[in-house]
């Protein structure tokens, strides 16, 4: 019995903090967007006519987010009756928009004016028991424009 309320005790202390580091994240994430919104960042493949003539700078964002043990809970008990898996959802749009963010600070580090033809690549990196996702990856490339 003592083993069940230290489980549930734990896996309570777990969503909480779980919780608030996730809001801390997102409160983060909006702040620095709306910093950035000055560089716009598409995934069109053909340069606008505007920028030319300019030069052309690769730039990237990486992120590697951990499931935090509530959400792998959570996920697990989905996986019996089907359906969304929203604890996961949630860290993979943090994931997203924190890669776009990298890329978008790298790019205003280069002093460029704006970023496109986007890609993104997701991936789970770390594999826990049974093959229950453990992190995410997400990786943000571009080009950034710096006019001449």
């Amino acid at each position: 019995m003592i083993d069940l309320i230290i489980f549930l005790l734990l896996l309570g202390l777990g969503f909480f903090i779980g919780q608030m580091l996730e809001r801390s994240h997102y409160r983060s994430i909006r702040q620095r967007e709306s910093e950035l919104s000055a560089i716009p960042s598409i995934a069109a493949k053909k340069l606008p006519t505007e920028f030319e003539p300019c030069d052309t700078q690769l730039v990237a964002g990486n992120v590697v987010i951990s499931v935090d043990f509530f959400k792998k809970f959570v996920a697990g008990l989905r996986t019996l009756v089907g359906g969304r898996v929203s604890s996961y959802e949630s860290l993979i749009d943090r994931a997203r928009r924190e890669a776009l963010l990298r890329m978008k600070e790298e790019a205003r580090h280069l002093g460029a004016h704006y970023v496109f033809n986007i890609k993104m690549e997701t991936s789970s990196i770390s594999k826990g028991r049974n093959d229950s996702v453990g992190s995410v990856e997400v990786l943000a490339y571009g080009t950034a424009i710096i006019k001449k």
